[in-house]
């Protein structure tokens, strides 16, 4: 968990071109706008606005990317993208943001894992399941794929369990952990995961430049929708 508090804003770019090359591994989280991401990222890090929530679902259109690593030393990166499928956004951002958020995650050197945020009372939905799709290429060959159920308070015992069967049979090989920021569920499970993408054993994963990229929901109990 320590390392995870050691994210600290990095740079923000609205178009994959205008972003520095990461020779670290670089983590990206995803979902759909209101499935609780920046809050994940923000509870994760033990930072409350490290990752915007905009009070508008969907507005912001960057990829906004974080360091981590003690001593000042960079040893991975966050990368927190855009939420889709909010409708009050117009149908032409919606495609070209999609577009860009597909190009990243099947060509960015270096993407090592892909954290999917989703709100377990929704499930899986069209948009996740094609981000699935598109990124399952990369997940193949070694991308680290991990569905998060955010908001998981919000359910019971018995109701986080039937979610978490059929999401992992959903998940294609890809892990699935439930999570509450109000609780703070999964919190220490995740960011250990997440440790581990960053920091393989020797021998046991390739590295970021060998390997091909991973494959792809919105905020707790009184605290602002988000992206």
């Amino acid at each position: 968990m320590g390392w995870m508090h050691t994210a600290r804003f990095l740079t923000t770019a609205a178009q994959l071109h205008h972003l520095p090359p990461i020779t670290v591994p670089e983590i990206a989280f995803v979902g759909r706008s209101n499935a609780g991401k920046s809050t994940c990222i923000n509870t994760l890090t033990q930072q409350k606005q490290l990752a915007f929530a905009s009070k508008k679902p969907g507005r912001t259109q960057h990829i906004n990317l974080f360091s981590l690593g003690k001593q000042g030393v960079m040893d991975a990166v966050l990368a927190d993208l855009p939420g889709y499928g909010y409708a009050a956004v117009s149908r032409s951002d919606k495609v070209r943001w999609q577009q860009v958020m597909v190009n990243y995650l099947v060509s960015r050197p270096g993407l090592t894992g892909i954290v999917l945020l989703c709100d377990p009372r929704l499930g899986l939905t069209e948009l996740d399941e094609a981000l699935l799709e598109a990124v399952r290429p990369r997940v193949e060959e070694g991308l680290k794929f991990l569905i998060v159920l955010t908001k998981a308070d919000k359910l019971t015992r018995a109701e986080q369990a039937k979610v978490l069967s059929i999401t992992r049979l959903q998940a294609g090989g890809g892990e699935v952990k439930m999570f509450s920021a109000l609780k703070k569920q999964g919190v220490d499970e995740v960011a250990q995961l997440l440790w581990q993408w960053a920091h393989p054993l020797p021998g046991a994963e390739p590295t970021p430049g060998d390997a091909p990229v991973p494959g792809a929901a919105e905020a707790d109990d009184q605290e602002p929708e988000e992206d």
